[in-house]
């Protein structure tokens, strides 16, 4: 069997990179090794609740996200999040205080003193730090913000996001856009201001006023549509036992576990698989860059799923949920405030709460039985929103290697990946631990790697005709 690409690894970066370079002409191949498509994104809808066991939404931050969606055919199924979603909490002194998003908000908030208000007044003379440090994300903002604003608003955002540590998070690789405002205007709060322009040209949009987004049954019909559109195209149940170039044909070969003599071959190959496994993949052909892969640290993350028909009492769940920064000392990340923020996720006087536990914070969490994961969430929840009654559905998931974490010298193994490529032209590094972690991050990347491919491939063509 011989193909123009191959993808390993079934998540969104492969599906919707397989779906553009089929749609370009291409014969292509997906393996994935597990029997279901869509790596964390799966929902189940279970006894009137509808369950998201991996990411709930994405946001609406490019323009190219939006046309993609609409492209594959679910332009009717989106559903935007309730206004009341903009409203989002942290917890500080064992009380939920909203995250102020105007400037009158934010004097008014007490989730910050005065002392650090007025802080921020010293930031735009700030000078940005040396070009050759490399700074974590607590040694960026500390400097720049003051500790205050790294402790209640940048530390819950970053567990929220990544379920990571500040302190070990590369301000460079894993908030590339604040640290470009230094580097560009020399000052966060002037670059805020300019960088609103720019965006405006290129269509973008902040992720402050981005619109999250979702699908009537889920973010799984999102993975459905594309291996719906793909078809024979996805092999599942394919786990690749060896990988090889054959030096007479210039061709890949692709050996797959399990199957007596099944090999591929390829002009090309696209890893969005995560970074241990393409490290294993390509052990025999650059040892270096797959010691450097198997750096990049994945912490377990247990998603709590608590489902009420009907709320006996607790406080208004009026916005997307809540962080915790680690000085507050919880057992919990955080929990999103399901049935507000999307119809259609609870039974209508009920509530879906999603919780987050373990990450770089506190992993050992992760370890408890699903017994005691369940009581210890409930503890927490009827502490901070007063939510009684016992629920009608608990879920649990656990995701044992959850999250890529772009820590310290991210960028150097970044810098190998291209090496890499360079000198394996045809080979192509794709996925979550490169260019961004979200859905949205990894819809829009994977234009630019199947346009590389596509140009490779070209390329190749052209060569041989010649």
């Amino acid at each position: 069997m011989q193909k123009d690409c191959i993808i390993i690894g079934g998540g969104i970066s492969g599906l919707a990179t397989a779906y553009r370079l089929k749609k370009a002409g291409l014969n292509v191949l997906l393996l994935e090794k597990k029997d279901q498509p869509g790596g964390a994104i799966r929902s189940e809808v279970c006894d009137d609740f509808l369950i998201d066991y991996g990411p709930n939404s994405t946001l609406e931050t490019s323009p190219k996200i939006r046309d993609f969606v609409d492209e594959i055919g679910l332009k009717d199924r989106r559903v935007y999040a309730s206004d009341s979603a903009k409203n989002r909490y942290i917890l500080r002194g064992g009380q939920l205080l909203a995250l102020p998003m105007s400037p009158p908000k934010f004097l008014a908030t007490k989730l910050f003193s005065w002392q650090a208000k007025l802080r921020l007044f010293a930031e735009p003379f700030i000078k940005p730090a040396p070009e050759d440090k490399e700074e974590t994300i607590s040694q960026f903002v500390t400097r720049r913000l003051g500790r205050e604003f790294l402790d209640y608003a940048i530390n819950p955002f970053v567990a929220g996001v990544y379920a990571g540590d500040p302190d070990r998070l590369s301000v460079r690789s894993a908030v590339a856009k604040i640290y470009a405002l230094e580097k560009k205007y020399g000052s966060l709060i002037k670059g805020a201001f300019r960088g609103a322009k720019e965006r405006k040209k290129r269509a973008e949009v902040d992720k402050t006023k981005a619109q999250l987004f979702s699908f009537q049954n889920g973010m799984q019909e999102l993975v459905d549509a594309l291996v719906k559109l793909l078809g024979d195209a996805v092999k599942m149940n394919a786990a690749v036992a060896s990988l090889k170039k054959n030096p007479s044909s210039d061709l890949y070969e692709i050996e797959l576990a399990g199957s007596e003599n099944e090999m591929v071959q390829t002009k090309s190959i696209v890893f969005t698989s995560p970074a241990f496994v393409t490290a294993d993949l390509i052990k025999n052909l650059d040892g270096d860059l797959t010691k450097s892969l198997n750096k990049i640290t994945y912490p377990p993350v247990t998603m709590a799923f608590l489902g009420y028909k009907k709320t006996e009492q607790c406080r208004d769940l009026d916005g997307f949920g809540f962080l915790i920064p680690k000085v507050e000392n919880r057992k919990i990340l955080g929990n999103i405030w399901s049935s507000t923020l999307f119809p259609n996720r609870a039974p209508v006087a009920g509530a879906a709460l999603t919780t987050f536990v373990g990450g770089m914070r506190q992993p050992e969490l992760t370890e408890q039985s699903d017994a005691d994961l369940a009581e210890m969430v409930q503890s927490e929840l009827r502490d901070i929103l007063g939510l009684q009654g016992t629920p009608d559905i608990i879920k649990i998931k656990r995701w044992r290697r959850a999250i890529p974490q772009y820590e310290l010298g991210h960028q150097a193994i970044l810098d190998k990946v291209e090496s890499f490529e360079r000198r394996h032209p045809g080979l192509f590094i794709s996925g979550n631990f490169r260019d961004g972690i979200s859905v949205g991050d990894c819809i829009v990347n994977s234009e630019k790697v199947a346009n590389n491919v596509f140009e490779e491939i070209k390329h190749k063509t052209i060569s041989l005709v010649e």
